[in-house]
């Protein structure tokens, strides 16, 4: 239209669209086709983990644990991943620092959270990470436990987990001298997280530690329940 007006030519915009729609109809004018120049490389389907139901509401610890990964970057030429897991309900977390986040080491996790969460787990959350995939997705059908994967770009749907790692980077990782070998780091974040888990207060727990909050509920359970599924 702009183009038009410049030229002397008057024509309503009603006018221009009728014509562009008769000349689509009748084969006149053919749109070019697109070529993606940033495509998105799509995922494969997920064969066992689903969108969490919005009636999903988690009242007991293990209901429903957030997952995510933190990269770590203290000097360069080091970067290091570590697994975070929060139980939304008690707030208990287990964190494992890794060289890599790969879905070989995530569905390894799954075991240290069921060595080192008081109680079964039943669900875990988690974005579209590629570490969340493959090996990890088979693990949590053969476990027993429910998958739930985000929407696209919705990392406040995991902001449990997201303050978690936030926690850490603030209260271990900026004040604290730590090793970067990941086994020595491990060792570390071990003991990190026993005072986390069984010390520090946390105010939305009305200043329980969350093994304060588990004893105060009769939460506690001794061992994590295993099933077999077919996946």
């Amino acid at each position: 239209m702009v183009l038009l007006q410049r030229q002397g030519r008057s024509v309503s915009t009603s006018t221009v669209g009728r014509i562009l729609t008769y000349l689509k109809q009748h084969g006149r004018l053919i749109e070019p086709l697109r070529y993606a120049i940033s495509a998105r490389k799509r995922r494969a389907a997920r064969p066992y983990a689903t969108r969490k139901p919005p009636d999903y509401v988690p009242r007991r610890p293990g209901d429903l644990i957030q997952l995510d990964t933190l990269d770590l970057r203290p000097v360069p030429g080091v970067l290091l991943k570590q697994f975070t897991a929060r139980d939304v309900v008690s707030r208990w977390d287990v964190l494992e620092a890794h060289h890599r986040a790969t879905a070989q080491l995530a569905s390894q996790f799954i075991q240290t959270l069921k060595q080192r969460m008081p109680f079964p787990l039943r669900a875990f959350q988690v974005d579209g990470g590629s570490e969340f995939y493959a090996a990890f997705e088979e693990a949590c059908c053969r476990l027993g436990i429910r998958l739930f994967v985000l929407p696209p770009r919705s990392p406040k749907l995991n902001g449990a987990v997201e303050r978690a790692n936030r926690t850490h980077t603030e209260e271990f990782y900026e004040v604290t001298p730590c090793s970067w070998k990941v086994q020595e780091l491990n060792e570390e974040l071990l003991q990190w997280e026993k005072i986390y888990n069984t010390i520090r207060p946390h105010q939305a727990l009305g200043y329980l530690t969350p093994l304060q909050f588990l004893e105060q509920q009769g939460m506690i359970a001794n061992k994590n329940p295993s099933s077999s599924h077919m996946c």
